[in-house]
């Protein structure tokens, strides 16, 4: 469905990140902008990133052979 546009390393950051902002949203100062932790833990989980399809970027790394 989804072509796989978003790296290992990445996907980790962008998992951890993700949390990080979602448990503000919980623990935290409770302020909205902790739900926008959605965004990156979303395109951790499913490894691809809607604006780098925009962008024809990708952090996946390639076969050089």
């Amino acid at each position: 469905m989804f072509e796989t546009n978003v790296g290992g390393t990445e996907r980790t950051v962008r998992i951890v990140v993700g949390a990080t902002l979602m448990l503000l949203a919980f623990v935290g100062p409770k302020t909205p902008i902790g739900w926008l932790g959605m965004i990156p833990l979303a395109t951790g989980f499913l490894s691809f990133c809607p604006l780098y399809h925009m962008l024809g970027k990708s952090s996946v790394p390639t076969d050089s052979e």
